[in-house]
């Protein structure tokens, strides 16, 4: 891949990382939405989490922002550690997840990786791997 291009999608991804820690600091289900294909597939420690209408996704959003009030989250680091392009069109995109409460990180730090579309321009997740829940931060459940 020329070092041009490589640029442009990593700036993307970095873009797309930015928002997806902005959209629940900022409690912006919009932003959060913008970024996200339905059915959303969350693979967690768990088991499978999807996500199938928006409905279902704005009442997940919610369960997070509940979370991070109790935790007191007032930053998320997201870090790129690389990306792949897969012969179907789609990206796997990994990074560091760092979650902290005035300066002290909460939560050991966690690798995730993401299967993206680029759509309209844009990075869209489909599905998420080794994402955490809000039931393992604060051991609530999603109904």
């Amino acid at each position: 891949m020329p070092w041009y291009i490589y640029l442009i999608v990593n700036d993307s991804f970095e873009i797309f990382l930015d928002d997806i820690s902005r959209c629940f600091l900022e409690r912006d289900f919009t932003l959060w939405r913008s970024r996200v294909t339905l059915p959303l597939s969350i693979i967690t420690r768990r088991g499978p989490v999807i996500l199938s209408n928006e409905a279902v996704l704005y009442q997940n959003f919610e369960c997070y922002l509940k979370s991070m009030d109790a935790m007191q989250l007032d930053f998320v680091d997201r870090k790129p550690i690389e990306f792949e392009r897969c012969d179907d069109g789609t990206i796997l995109g990994t990074f560091q997840t760092r979650l902290l409460s005035h300066g002290i990180l909460l939560t050991d730090s966690y690798i995730e990786t993401a299967l993206l579309q680029k759509i309209e321009g844009r990075f869209r997740l489909s599905s998420l791997l080794n994402g955490r829940s809000h039931y393992e931060w604060v051991r609530t459940e999603f109904s």
